[in-house]
């Protein structure tokens, strides 16, 4: 059970010579059909927040996988949990299909806000931005709603830029004031929100991807470029602050899987962008639970996806839902020492994965205590979301 870094590697800054990783620990999470959505850190790395089927958010320790507790209240998926930075980092922010948007204090387990999207209104994506952070993003059916997070009063709502569910809203980073949306329809729109928010005044621009959007994040030394992944699994990139298209990956599968010895790639997780090495990486899957880290070669003449410069494999047995890199990770899968990052799927399991080929820890698997563990069943009717 172990990570390979690939011999033959697309350069990214990081150095090309081989390193090699192990599965260091590995958690069952769940209690009998439950399994993994999201992985998110404190940016101290002292705390993870672990979001299940079973609309409960566990939280571990990322360093020795100690469990601490648990978050219960929401009533339908839970489809996103972030955890605030800065004077708000003990505060965990999670969006569900209930229709609420709930705040958690992660140092008692309790909720100390809810603020309501609407009546049959489901909440699939959720951000936090705005001047002094104080501006709160949900995406719904169709629309954004946008709160005032020091008394939970809704300011905007954005209902006619999206003509389906709104599956992503992210304040970008270093423009607190810009929100960018994306949507079941194939748009991305770009928002100021410095300001009273309306469409007609504060809609800056709009880029049309064509198809249906399942993520999106931002690279680049300021943040002005944007990847976006959809649900038929392409890859594409664009600058959001000049309105342009960049490179298009309509067969990224396809590309992924030519560039290695195993089996096909299957879907994709996420992307991780190292701005000290200013690399871009999407992160690719198959059914049977290995994942792959494929430099994507933007600012070539003839943009593509490389070689993968990690595999991860023997963790999982399933789809891995949630990539978490920790603090070694940030700059990218060639550099560093210590722990790697942390996956989670569905087959129940977050794998610690570590660069340490001779440590003791390395291939131990073992199951937290305060958990029980029920004998797995064949799954009927997953639900899949955004």
């Amino acid at each position: 059970m172990e990570i390979e870094v690939g011999a033959q590697q697309v350069s990214s800054g990081a150095g090309d010579s081989p390193k090699r990783f192990g599965l260091r620990s590995s958690i069952q999470t769940n209690f009998g059909e439950d399994y993994v959505f999201q992985i998110v850190s404190k940016d101290d790395q002292s705390l993870m927040g672990v979001s299940l089927s079973t609309n409960v958010v566990k939280f571990y320790s990322p360093a020795t996988g100690q469990y601490f507790g648990e978050c219960r209240g929401h009533s339908g998926t839970i489809n996103e949990i972030s955890l605030a930075d800065g004077l708000d980092s003990n505060l965990l922010h999670s969006c569900s299909s209930d229709g609420t948007i709930r705040v958690w204090d992660v140092r008692t387990f309790q909720q100390v806000a809810m603020i309501g999207a609407g009546s049959s209104q489901e909440v699939f994506s959720l951000s936090v931005g705005g001047a002094g952070n104080n501006l709160l993003a949900g995406g719904c059916e169709a629309q954004v709603h946008i709160w005032d997070r020091r008394n939970q009063k809704r300011i905007a709502s954005l209902e006619e830029s999206h003509m389906d569910d709104v599956t992503q809203v992210r304040f970008v980073p270093g423009h607190q004031n810009t929100l960018v949306t994306a949507s079941v329809d194939g748009l991305i729109c770009v928002f100021d929100t410095a300001s009273d928010i309306n469409e007609d005044d504060h809609l800056e621009s709009v880029l049309n991807v064509g198809t249906s959007i399942g993520k999106v994040g931002f690279f680049g030394e300021t943040s002005q470029q944007l990847w976006c992944l959809t649900h038929i699994e392409t890859l594409s990139l664009w600058d959001w602050k000049n309105a342009e298209a960049g490179a298009h990956f309509h067969d990224a599968r396809s590309a992924a899987s030519a560039s290695w010895k195993m089996e096909n790639v299957d879907y994709f997780v996420d992307c991780h962008y190292s701005k000290e090495d200013n690399a871009l990486w999407v992160i690719g899957g198959t059914n049977s639970g290995s994942l792959g880290y494929f430099p994507v070669s933007y600012r070539a003449a003839a943009p593509a996806i490389g070689s993968p410069q990690a595999v991860l494999q023997g963790g999982h047995t399933g789809v891995v839902r949630s990539v978490l890199p920790v603090s070694c990770m940030r700059s990218g899968p060639g550099r560093g020492g210590g722990i790697f990052g942390w996956t989670g799927g569905e087959d129940g399991r977050l794998c610690c994965w570590s660069s340490h080929e001779s440590s003791a820890e390395v291939n131990r698997s073992w199951v937290s205590s305060e958990l029980a563990v029920k004998s797995r069943r064949s799954r009927q009717n997953r639900h899949s979301p955004y």
